[in-house]
């Protein structure tokens, strides 16, 4: 069992918060505010015996606390994660990363240092479906990548600390990243508008990587909320709408057969389009914020490296950087 404390029952800390005390793998020892509202409504909601605070530093002087878990804004990631790893504690932390390459990746070589793990929460690669698509993708019967098609977007929740970009996009990234194994890009591009915001509320991103392209779209601005992937191979095509309650995956057969034809003049092949049905996989059951939470303890219990640790995502950070570049 990991004995863990939380910083941060704001906007996200309420859901980490929930998925750590139902695991019973953790030990949830203490809730870390400085808005003693917050952590009066904390108290309302889970046992006597978690321990609330306003002062971090509380945490970070238990020698029995073995984690922290930090759902706070992205520019005190850094900081915080830091503090913590110095005083020998394994860290969860929400995406983004941090706000930048270079503190990523301070803090991934003092983790390695210290012998500590550090999860980052991209929660959406321990959803069932991307777990799914995993499975489609490495057993050939997409074939080849093609392209991903992404769109993020939703009315509000309008932010000053980060970009839609780093906050909506950074997931279809995350996606990107383990869907490819770590496909790293040979050319970026970005275009953005700051919209009541002091970053980007809207943004448009499109990646060449090696073998496909990526484009993908996010907003605050939209009346409509969407969260759609297109995922097109050499032999299928995905469907990923989780809006969709009833048919979030769908796995086409269509797509283009190609024909090589011999002592033609004027072309060397002819495609032909290949219309076949949709087929809804049966999908796994599962909360991907539980199951982000528990690989982040199995990790600690076990010795081995997150799926989501600092080097996926500073492949990421590395993205939206150059991406940054070209907004400003």
């Amino acid at each position: 069992m990991v004995k863990i404390g939380l910083v941060g029952f704001g906007y996200w800390g309420p859901n980490v918060a929930r998925n750590i005390y139902r695991n019973k793998n953790f030990d949830f020892k203490y809730l870390c505010d400085k808005k003693p509202e917050r952590l009066e409504l904390a108290k309302n909601t889970y046992a006597e015996s978690v321990i609330y605070t306003e002062d971090y530093r509380t945490l970070l002087e238990d020698p029995e606390l073995e984690a922290v878990a930090l759902a706070v804004e992205t520019s005190a990631h850094f900081q915080l994660a830091k503090e913590a790893l110095l005083a020998g504690k394994h860290v969860y932390v929400e995406k983004p990363f941090t706000d930048s390459v270079d503190q990523a990746v301070i803090l991934r070589d003092l983790a390695e240092k210290k012998k500590l793990k550090i999860h980052v929460d991209h929660i959406m690669v321990y959803h069932p479906v991307i777990k799914k698509i995993k499975e489609i993708i490495d057993s050939g019967e997409l074939g080849e990548l093609l392209y991903f098609d992404c769109s993020r977007i939703n009315l509000g929740q309008l932010k000053n600390d980060v970009s839609s970009m780093w906050d909506l996009s950074v997931h279809d990234l995350s996606i990107i990243d383990y869907l490819s194994d770590g496909a790293e890009p040979v050319a970026v591009s970005a275009m953005g508008e700051k919209i009541y915001t002091k970053r980007e509320s809207i943004t448009f991103l499109n990646i060449k990587f090696d073998k496909f392209l990526a484009n993908l779209r996010s907003s605050w601005l939209s009346p409509i909320k969407e969260r759609r992937i297109i995922i097109a191979g050499t032999k299928k095509m995905i469907v990923y709408d989780d809006v969709d309650a009833l048919n979030k995956l769908i796995v086409y057969d269509k797509g283009f057969d190609v024909k090589i034809v011999e002592n033609m003049e004027y072309e060397d092949f002819v495609v032909k389009t290949r219309i076949g049905d949709g087929i809804i996989p049966s999908l796994n059951q599962g909360d991907a914020l539980f199951n982000s939470l528990d690989h982040f303890r199995d990790c600690i219990e076990n010795n081995h490296e997150s799926v989501t640790g600092p080097d996926s995502a500073i492949r990421m950070l590395k993205i939206l950087e150059e991406a940054d570049k070209q907004l400003i």
